[in-house]
């Protein structure tokens, strides 16, 4: 059984894959912790998911919170004796970067890269993660990533608005019918909706044209809140484990050593 973890800003995800299969996953929200407190929920989590931490022979993890990577390494090595897979520079990931610095594209997106060029073999893609911020990566059918768009993440801006105004509250984030609000709740809601909504649509189609032209492209979309649009015809398909589904292919393509808990 594969461990994949994806590090990110605001949630860690997991999941356990036995083969392709998805066994079982899981999230928390990131926070600095120490090696034995991730460690712990590690192996408790799986034990509470059914899957026996004994059994895990590889860990795999994306990770773009630099802070977090000496004690989520240290943790598998003491908890799972095993040393775990990161992906970064020098990992073997079947895709040729064509972006002016390869070494500055996050873990997470190149994952997502890895993910679409397995899933959809000889399709152009372009990739819509939303997360802390909202990335959008052009994929070609020749697995080369070719960059795209970051911007803030619906989280990030109703975190902003809440925070950096005198009067406007925070406001759970949903799917609004109507953008005319007829309260401050509500046209804080349809703001974020439907100015998110027009921006990804604006975004993709102009990505999809600078990057593939006429060429026929699929839209597939992840993270949080990527559901809440599930409806809106701006997608394909929605996989919520997209990154982890590329994590866990790379670890079929890069031997992983392992460590004793003496050399964490």
């Amino acid at each position: 059984m594969n461990l994949c973890i994806d590090v990110g800003n605001s949630q860690m995800h997991g999941a356990v894959y036995e083969g392709d299969r998805l066994v079982t996953q899981f999230r928390k929200e990131s926070s600095r912790s120490s090696r034995d407190e991730l460690g712990l929920f590690l192996v408790s989590v799986l034990r509470e998911h059914g899957v026996d931490p004994d059994r895990v022979e590889r860990i795999g993890i994306s990770c773009v919170v630099p802070d977090e990577v000496y004690s989520i390494r240290n943790a598998c090595r003491i908890y799972f004796e095993l040393e775990p897979l990161f992906l970064e520079a020098g990992v073997k990931t079947r895709l040729k970067i064509k972006t002016r610095n390869p070494l500055e594209v996050g873990a997470d997106r190149i994952a997502n890269a890895i993910s679409v060029t397995e899933m959809y073999p000889e399709c152009n893609v372009v990739v819509v993660d939303f997360g802390t911020a909202i990335t959008l990566d052009a994929v070609t059918a020749k697995r080369e990533y070719l960059g795209g768009s970051i911007c803030a993440g619906l989280g990030l801006a109703m975190g902003a608005l809440g925070s950096k105004t005198a009067k406007l509250p925070f406001v759970e984030i949903n799917a609004p019918k109507r953008a005319l609000g007829r309260s401050t709740t509500e046209a804080i809601q349809s703001g974020l909706y439907f100015g998110y909504l027009g921006m990804i649509r604006n975004l993709v189609d102009r990505i999809r044209e600078e990057a593939f032209g006429d060429e026929p492209t699929r839209v597939i979309a992840t993270g949080g809140f990527s559901q809440l649009y599930k409806d809106a015809g701006l997608f394909d398909e929605i996989v919520p484990d997209l990154v982890l589904r590329g994590v866990n292919a790379v670890l079929d393509w890069n031997p992983v050593e392992e460590t004793t808990a003496n050399e964490a």
